[in-house]
């Protein structure tokens, strides 16, 4: 199954390669109209999947992730049309120079090729993978989870019929009907034909494919974010941009887990801050010296320093200083999305230089980690790595590049 999956994708890269900045435009603004003309048809897919996890016990923050409705369909489409007006990276050339001997030398942006995508619960990363890959010249090959199964095959058919009166070959667009594991682990075998594999999910999906992977894998980021409030922060600024990254959606990977707050105001800060996330029903888990200020609150572990939640629950530690606040975020974080609540320029600098993560906020929730909210269009994901690409990728971290050579009859002595 995969292995015929995976020819046709590559050989419908080589046709996508070559075509125009125009003919992908077109094609991605299609689909687009093709998710709205068939919202119908995808929400009924998706009701069934939704059911289904309500039925599992999946929790309430998941559940968001999975439900789609009449807007998030407009915003798919939105996205879409996005990435088409996004400027082409294919064929740019990004530096010439030329040799003592005559040599021109220049570096040009080419397609990976095919892009695999492995993912849970996000049935949006279907079509938001499928265009920002059609506009980078690159078929995808996409594998969702059980959870949106129903989903995903919905819209990737949808997708497909788009492309059927394109120049973009179908075979462009894949999506895997079969959620069993073996097809997972064969997928994630096919280096022959694949050129690149991302997984988008938990840590046990990312550790899975990271491990099992003979594919370049490209990790995507589970998210434990944290925020820091300074001595000197804006007290009043603080506490709308701590519930915001915190309860806007809690299930996302930019959402923060853990706020730290300096020793020196502790007791003015913590008893206001804690009652007003519990107010939004979140739990709080905080360290002694949290416990200490507010009696109620829950022990939290070791392991909690490490945990993603992805639910209504945040994490409260008190720091002496900015020097331990940094050292508990490169230590415990995953190098995702971190922000610092200060009026001091320096502090600030100071974090955004030593915090060893993908984005780094002054003043800011963390929710903004995001392609689309970055300018970047759709993303296929946040790199939490430090190779080729980091951070929200887009239409232009899906591109590698190769060195032309122009010459005159030179030859090397």
């Amino acid at each position: 199954m995969m292995l015929e999956i995976c020819k046709k994708a590559q050989a419908a890269s080589v046709q996508l390669a070559k075509l125009s900045t125009e003919e992908k435009n077109l094609t991605v603004c299609k689909m687009a109209e093709a998710l709205e003309a068939n919202a119908d048809q995808i929400l009924s897919a998706n009701k069934k999947d939704a059911e289904a996890a309500k039925a599992k016990g999946l929790k309430t923050a998941l559940l968001d992730r999975l439900a789609l409705d009449n807007r998030k369909i407009a915003n798919m489409a939105r996205c879409l049309r996005e990435v088409a007006e996004i400027d082409d990276p294919v064929g740019e050339i990004i530096k010439t120079w030329t040799r003592p001997n005559g040599l021109m030398i220049g570096q040009m942006r080419v397609p990976l090729g095919v892009v695999g995508i492995i993912y849970e619960s996000r049935p949006d990363v279907t079509s938001d993978a499928s265009g920002i890959c059609i506009k980078s010249g690159n078929a995808v090959v996409l594998r969702g989870g059980s959870d949106a199964i129903n989903s995903n095959i919905a819209i990737g058919e949808v997708l497909r019929d788009a492309l059927a009166n394109t120049a973009v070959p179908v075979d462009a667009v894949q999506v895997v009907s079969s959620t069993d594991r073996s097809v997972a682990e064969e997928f994630m075998r096919m280096r022959k034909y694949v050129d690149v594999l991302i997984p988008r999910g938990g840590a046990d999906l990312i550790r899975t494919v990271v491990e099992k992977a003979s594919i370049p894998v490209i990790e995507t980021g589970t998210g434990n974010c944290h925020i820091y409030v300074e001595e000197d922060a804006d007290l009043d600024r603080a506490m709308p941009i701590i519930i915001n990254a915190k309860c806007q959606r809690p299930g996302t990977c930019n959402a923060a887990e853990k706020l730290l707050v300096h020793q020196n105001i502790v007791e003015q800060f913590l008893p206001v801050a804690i009652a007003a996330l519990r107010k939004e029903g979140v739990e709080v888990r905080g360290c002694k010296k949290t416990a200490a200020i507010v009696a109620d609150v829950k022990l939290a572990t070791e392991e909690d320093w490490y945990t993603e939640y992805l639910d209504f629950i945040i994490g409260v530690k008190v720091v002496k200083d900015l020097d331990e606040a940094i050292a508990h975020i490169n230590k415990y974080g995953t190098k995702h999305s971190e922000s610092i609540l200060t009026a001091n320029f320096d502090k600030a600098l100071r974090f955004i230089r030593e915090v060893d993560s993908a984005a780094v906020y002054w003043n800011a929730s963390t929710r903004f980690t995001d392609g689309n909210q970055f300018g970047l269009g759709a993303e296929i994901g946040i790199s939490t790595q430090k190779l080729h690409a980091r951070g929200p990728m887009s239409v232009q971290h899906l591109t590698t590049t190769k060195y032309f050579i122009l010459g005159s009859g030179q030859i090397r002595k």
